[in-house]
């Protein structure tokens, strides 16, 4: 098996193997330092695995967190869905298992199909180089502010969680944030409220936004358009994610696997 490895701009490797490549080919270990080097990783030309055996390999590396819909989470635009995850439109920036008792460190993608020029990029933020470029007195300001997010269960999620902005990542040490973007209700099905704590009175909002602005700045992020084939992991701690919205009819389907 021959592999070849490419980066991502601004952040992000892409692997190809060329023969029968299976993933377990490749080491745990190995797998796991570039993903922490990279921040998202992205396999290709690997065999895609059905979905027991997906949530079996899963498993190597950590405790599966299992949803209400089991353990391999199937995303596809849905006619009618409750959740805006299923809609065709955006979905706002987020870290995985906010409203759940487990903390994600990994999740994993796999990309089953995909409808070329559609849209619906998977967008990627690097928030350790957020906090690496803003001054000591942001700094200080952020490590004193928490946010309460709060949404009704409609989905696999759902709740009130109160989190610090700024957390440190288990293995690196790092300093990440925590950030998730609200949702209008007029807008988004399932909205979410977010409440900033620790900054002044009557500029919350205006916290939140001008923060929100500063995780979109492109230097930060990358979008990923996916292919049929696509196997993508990520560093649940360094990132928060979201999506485009779609451009026309799509029949994509991913399947996601979160890792403690």
């Amino acid at each position: 098996m021959k592999l070849s490895h490419n980066p991502l701009r601004p952040f992000g490797r892409v692997v190809e193997a060329s023969g029968d490549a299976q993933i377990s080919d490749i080491p745990v270990d190995t797998l796991a330092r570039w993903v922490v080097e990279s921040r998202v990783l992205v396999l290709r030309g690997f065999s895609l695995l059905d979905t027991q055996v997906f949530a079996d390999y899963c498993r190597l590396w950590g405790e599966v967190l299992e949803w209400e819909v089991g353990e391999v989470v199937d995303l596809v635009v849905q006619d009618d869905p409750k959740n805006y995850l299923f809609a065709s439109g955006d979905v706002p920036f987020h870290w995985d298992g906010a409203f759940v008792d487990a903390d994600p460190r990994w999740f994993f993608f796999q990309c089953l199909d995909a409808t070329p020029e559609a849209g619906g990029e998977t967008v990627f933020c690097d928030t350790t180089a957020v906090y690496r470029d803003v001054d000591d007195a942001t700094r200080e300001l952020w490590s004193g502010i928490s946010l309460t997010y709060s949404t009704e269960k409609l989905a696999h999620y759902g709740g009130e969680v109160t989190e610090q902005l700024v957390s440190q990542h288990p293995g690196t040490g790092l300093p990440v944030l925590r950030f998730a973007e609200p949702l209008d209700p007029n807008v988004y099905r399932n909205p979410v409220s977010v409440t900033a704590h620790g900054v002044e009175k009557g500029t919350q909002e205006l916290f939140v936004k001008e923060l929100s602005e500063r995780l979109h700045r492109r230097e930060y992020c990358y979008d990923h358009a996916w292919h049929k084939g696509d196997i993508l992991i990520a560093d649940n701690f360094s990132l928060v994610h979201g999506r485009n919205a779609f451009r026309g009819p799509t029949n994509r389907h991913l399947q996601r696997v979160e890792v403690i």
